[in-house]
C-alpha cells in the first residue's frame, strides 16, 4: 500500500492575515485549534475511502490525483469557512457600528431634553411697530389780513399763538381753535413769536425793530416800554428754558441777549456778515446757535458769548431756520437748496440731510417732534404742504397736502405732542391731530375739518383786540396794521425758528377731540 503525501499546508489569503492580526490572541488560537482538527478529519475520510475502494475492486487513484482532490478540497472548505468568517466580522462591525440600546437610549434622552430646554426657554415677545405719524386735518383758523409768518404752540399744548404781517397777534384755543384774544401794539409787522416756558408769557419781534412782551391772561404788555436796541428789522426770538433770558436775531447782523426780569440787553453778539434768520437755546441754557443768509451756522456760549464752533456747508447756501435737538447733541439747519441738514456741531460734520419739500425762495422752518417715542422732523414747504421725515431713515413718513395744504407758500410748521399746526400765505392756521390706530374718526371716515372764522368767538375782554398805541400808553379796542408786513408776496418771508421749549417736544393735554363738521 502506497504511501499518501502529506497534503500542502494552505497559505491564508491577505485578507485572512490582517483580519487575523486585528483579533485578540485567545481567538487565533482557537482557530489554529480547530484548523488542525479538520485537517485530521479530512486525511481520516481520505484514508477510509481508499480502503473501501481497494476492497471494492475501483482502480485506484494516483498519488497526484488523490492529493490534488484532497487539496481542492480542503482549499473549498477554507475558502469557505474564511467567507463565513469575514462575513460574520462584517456583520459584528455593522453591529458595533449601530448603537446599542444604552446609547440609543442616551441619544433619545439627550435630544428629549434638548427639546425641552429649547421648549422651556421663554420664546422672544412680538415686538410692537412702531407708530408712524398720522395727521389728519381738524381746524382752519382765519382771521388775519395778511400772511402768517410764524405760528407756535404753547409749551403746555393748550394755546396757538400766530404772527402776521398785519401787525397784529392772535391767541387761538389749541383744542376748540376758539379765538382767544388779539395782540396789538407793534407799529410795522410781526416776523417772531415765542413761548415762555410758564406759557405765560410772549414775546414777539417786528419790522419795527422792537420786541414786545405780553401776559396771555390779561393780552397786555407786561412792560409799557419794548426792548430796544436793534438797528433794523427784528427777524427771530428765543426764550432760555428757564424763561429770563431772550436771544433776538435781526435784519442788523448781530444776535442781543435780554434779561427778561430787569428788561435790559446782557450782550451784543457781532454774529454774522447777514441777516440774522434763526436762532434757539439748547435744552439747557448753556448755548445758543445762531444762522443766517451768510450761509453760516454758529455756537455760542451763553456766558461768555464766545463763538465755539462754525458749521458751514460746501456748497454754502442761505440758511433760514435753526433748531436744537431735544437731547442737545445736534443742530437741525434748514436752508435755501431745498436740505434740511442735521449738524453734529461738536465734530462739525453732517449726519443726516433731509429731501423731499420745496425750498429756494422763500424762508421756512420746522421743528422736532414725536410719535410714541419716535422722533420725526417737520417742515413747512413751499408748494403748500408739510412733509415729515423719519430722523433715522430720512424716509419720508407723511406728506400733508392735496387740499389739507395752504393756497401758497407754507412758512412754518410747529409740533407738540398729537398736535400740528401750519401757518402760511394764505393768511389762515391749520390744526392737524395725529390718529392713533384704531382710533374712530369723528363724523365717520375721514372726519370733516371745521373752519372758524374771527366772528365766530368773542374774545374774553369782549373788544377783540388788545394793544397800546405808539406813545406807550396802554389802549383797548384799537387795531393797527403796520404798512410794511413782515410777510408778503413781493419779498422773501421771515420765518427763523424760536425756543427751545418748542423742541423739548412735550405732550400737549388734549382733553378731548373736536366734534368736524364741513362748513358751507
Amino acid at each position: 500500500m502506497t504511501r499518501r503525501s502529506r497534503p500542502k499546508p494552505i497559505k491564508r489569503s491577505q485578507s485572512a492575515d490582517s483580519d487575523n492580526e486585528a483579533q485578540s490572541r485567545s481567538g487565533s488560537r482557537h482557530r489554529s485549534r480547530s484548523r488542525s482538527r479538520r485537517k485530521s478529519r479530512d486525511r481520516s475520510r481520505a484514508r477510509s475511502a481508499n480502503r473501501s475502494r481497494s476492497r471494492s475492486g475501483a482502480p485506484r487513484r494516483s498519488r497526484n490525483e488523490s492529493g490534488s482532490r484532497s487539496r481542492s478540497q480542503s482549499r473549498s472548505r477554507s475558502r469557505s469557512s474564511t467567507g463565513s468568517r469575514s462575513r460574520s466580522r462584517s456583520r459584528s462591525g455593522r453591529q458595533s457600528q449601530s448603537p446599542t440600546p444604552s446609547q440609543s437610549r442616551s441619544r433619545s434622552q439627550s435630544s428629549s431634553s434638548f427639546h425641552d430646554a429649547r421648549s422651556k426657554q421663554p420664546s422672544p415677545t412680538p415686538q410692537a411697530r412702531s407708530v408712524k405719524p398720522d395727521y389728519r386735518p381738524r381746524l382752519v383758523l382765519s382771521g388775519h389780513q395778511k400772511p402768517i409768518s410764524q405760528v407756535r404752540i404753547s409749551p403746555d399744548g393748550r394755546w396757538i399763538a400766530s404772527a402776521s404781517a398785519d401787525g397784529t397777534i392772535r391767541i387761538w384755543d389749541a383744542v376748540s381753535g376758539q379765538h382767544m384774544d388779539t395782540l396789538i401794539g407793534h407799529m410795522a409787522g410781526v416776523s417772531a413769536v415765542a413761548w415762555a416756558p410758564d406759557s405765560q408769557t410772549l414775546a414777539t419781534g417786528s419790522d419795527d425793530k422792537a420786541i414786545r412782551l405780553w401776559d396771555r391772561v390779561t393780552g397786555r404788555p407786561k412792560r409799557a416800554k419794548p426792548l430796544l436796541g436793534h438797528h433794523n428789522y427784528v427777524y427771530c426770538l428765543a426764550f432760555s428754558p428757564k424763561g429770563n433770558i431772550i436771544a433776538s436775531g435781526s435784519y442788523d447782523e448781530a444776535v442781543f441777549l435780554w434779561d427778561v426780569r430787569a428788561g435790559r440787553l446782557m450782550r451784543s453778539l457781532p454774529a454774522h456778515s447777514d441777516p440774522v434768520s434763526g436762532i434757539d437755546f439748547c435744552c439747557d441754557g448753556t448755548l445758543v446757535v445762531s444762522c443766517s443768509t451768510d450761509g453760516l451756522t454758529r455756537i455760542w456760549d451763553t456766558a461768555t458769548g464766545q463763538c465755539l464752533r462754525t458749521l458751514v456747508h460746501e456748497d454754502n447756501p442761505p440758511v433760514t431756520s435753526v433748531c436744537f435737538a431735544p437731547n442737545g447733541r445736534f443742530v437741525l439747519a434748514h436752508s435755501m437748496d431745498s436740505c434740511i441738514r442735521l449738524w453734529d456741531y461738536v465734530s462739525g460734520t453732517v449726519k443726516k440731510t433731509y429731501q423731499g419739500h420745496v425750498n429756494k425762495g422763500f424762508s421756512i422752518g420746522g421743528c422736532f417732534g414725536t410719535v410714541d417715542g419716535e422722533a420725526f422732523i417737520a417742515s413747512a414747504s413751499e408748494d403748500g404742504g408739510v412733509v415729515l421725515w423719519d430722523v433715522k431713515s430720512k424716509q419720508v413718513v407723511q406728506r400733508i397736502g392735496r387740499g389739507h395744504g395752504h393756497d401758497g407758500v407754507c412758512f412754518w410748521v410747529d409740533v407738540n405732542g398729537d398736535t400740528l399746526v401750519s401757518a402760511g400765505q394764505d393768511c389762515k392756521v391749520r390744526v392737524y391731530r395725529h390718529r392713533r390706530p384704531g382710533a374712530a374718526l369723528e363724523n365717520g371716515i375721514g372726519g370733516g375739518v371745521k373752519e372758524l372764522q374771527d366772528q365766530d368767538y368773542a374774545t374774553p375782554s369782549g373788544h377783540g383786540v388788545n394793544g397800546v398805541i405808539p406813545d406807550g400808553r396802554l389802549d383797548s379796542g384799537v387795531e393797527k396794521q403796520g404798512d410794511r408786513g413782515a410777510v408778503n408776496g413781493e419779498h422773501r418771508t421771515p420765518a427763523p425758528p424760536s425756543g427751545s421749549e418748542d423742541t423739548e417736544m412735550r405732550e400737549a393735554p388734549l382733553e378731548e377731540e373736536v366734534v368736524k363738521t364741513e362748513q358751507a
